[in-house]
């Protein structure tokens, strides 16, 4: 089980990467809602097809729905949505900045209700290693923004602070239900629990999105479809990348895959050095350092 989930990890955090640096240039055609659902309707079908080659093509039998796998779908699927929303209102507020350094705390969210509600314990070491991790993140946004460790400890009570906690937790509490939902298919293999929550959840937050768009957004929903093209590249790297973390969810602590995740901002802040030759400061260099040194860490503790 170890030598499984932190290549599988590895791969949909750069997968996630990618889906984010194509949500960013579909988003020249789309409002904030058009370019998030792209990534649920377009990877909607490919979870399907994928379930179905699993089904026919591995030999792994469907497992049977429960009502607490329903409940878990339906929590992780409403608050990953509902973390979008509150990322962008995070945006919009003035000390933004701050909020979405507190937003980084979902480790440690993920941690805690992880033992709450499935019983995932993280060792003493593993602890020191998310927390390790977590003052990496932290440098990386001190060096990308005007925030100093004086500014956060100042700003705990602030509006952005509080906002950025909760998105957070709904961002740590998605990735603990759908976890929550792989492990209460009561049988089958990993590849099959994994590909068969992913069809669920994706399968109802294509339906949600929808409604919603629908609702507030008409126009959208025949945007997102005159834009197919670039969609579907968001829909590809969006589900390959959901693949992998729903895989990686069901074989380990969703703590440890989280924290181990955050090579994504090493791909983030690679490419940006190499292919768009921007610059950095000591202070990124740091930041990026300890993350390294925390994913290592946490990869010998898990």
């Amino acid at each position: 089980m170890f030598s499984y989930w932190i290549p599988i990890t590895i791969f949909a955090a750069f997968m996630q990467n990618l889906r984010s640096a194509l949500q960013k240039h579909i988003k020249s055609h789309l409002s904030t809602g058009g370019a998030s659902y792209v990534r649920f309707l377009y990877a909607w079908p490919l979870a399907l097809l994928y379930l179905w080659g699993v089904h026919v093509y591995g030999g792994y039998p469907i497992p049977g729905i429960n009502w607490l796998f329903l409940l878990y779908c339906f929590l992780g699927s409403l608050t990953q949505i509902l973390f979008t929303f509150i990322l962008i209102y995070l945006f919009s507020l003035r000390n933004f900045a701050v909020g979405t350094t507190f937003s980084k705390t979902e480790i440690l969210q993920i941690a805690f209700l992880g033992l709450i509600l499935l019983g995932d314990e993280v060792s003493l070491a593993g602890t020191g290693a998310i927390m390790l991790g977590l003052i990496g993140v932290i440098m990386l946004s001190m060096a990308q923004s005007a925030i100093t460790w004086r500014n956060l400890a100042t700003s705990l009570l602030e509006k952005s602070t509080m906002v950025g906690l909760v998105c957070g937790a709904f961002l740590g509490a998605s990735v603990v239900f759908f976890r929550g939902a792989a492990l209460a298919l009561e049988d089958g293999e990993v590849i099959i629990r994994a590909a068969f929550s992913l069809a669920v959840a994706l399968s109802m937050q294509t339906v949600m999105m929808g409604i919603y768009l629908l609702a507030r957004e008409p126009g959208q929903l025949t945007a997102v479809i005159r834009h197919w093209r670039p969609a579907s590249a968001v829909g590809i790297a969006g589900f390959l990348g959901s693949v992998g973390w729903f895989t990686a969810f069901t074989l380990q602590n969703a703590a440890y895959v989280r924290a181990v995740g955050q090579v994504e901002l090493i791909f983030t802040f690679i490419a940006s050095a190499v292919f768009f030759k921007e610059k950095t400061n000591r202070m990124e260099l740091t930041g990026i350092f300890v993350i390294f040194l925390a994913i290592i860490a946490i990869i010998l503790s898990g």
